[in-house]
């Protein structure tokens, strides 16, 4: 299947899904009151969201690697921050091991993106120089 818009990745789906859940705990007691620790777990679930999005439509195999590595170090970010959450009581377990099994799952997802745009490159490289080799 051919993936024409970022729409149809599964990556960006997931994060997209992930980052409307994060939004809407952060919503909530206890953790709305803490500003700073909620203001940054969301940012780093909307940037997994929107550096996909971003990097599939630059078009260039090199700019969606770096942009799906983005994404996938901030899914890391925002399991790191919820391992804060979880610690400090403002975030139950059961959220906890849901939200991260989430952000793990599209974390694999980007890291399968990046080989396979890695690939790509490489093929493209090869390309160009198979087709200014002088004969």
């Amino acid at each position: 299947m051919l993936i024409e818009r970022f729409e149809d990745l599964v990556a960006w789906q997931r994060a997209r899904g992930v980052a409307r859940r994060v939004w809407q705990l952060t919503q909530e007691d206890p953790l709305r009151h803490d500003r700073v620790l909620s203001e940054q777990l969301y940012r780093a679930a909307v940037s997994a969201m929107t550096n996909l999005a971003e990097g599939f439509d630059r078009g260039n195999p090199g700019d969606f690697h770096r942009f799906a590595s983005i994404a996938k170090g901030s899914c890391g970010e925002a399991v790191s921050l919820l391992y804060l959450a979880v610690d400090v009581g403002l975030v139950t377990r059961t959220t906890f091991l849901s939200l991260t099994d989430d952000l793990n799952h599209v974390r694999r997802l980007c890291g399968g993106l990046c080989a396979a745009s890695s690939r790509r490159r490489n093929e493209l490289r090869e390309s160009t120089r198979k087709r200014n080799r002088p004969e």
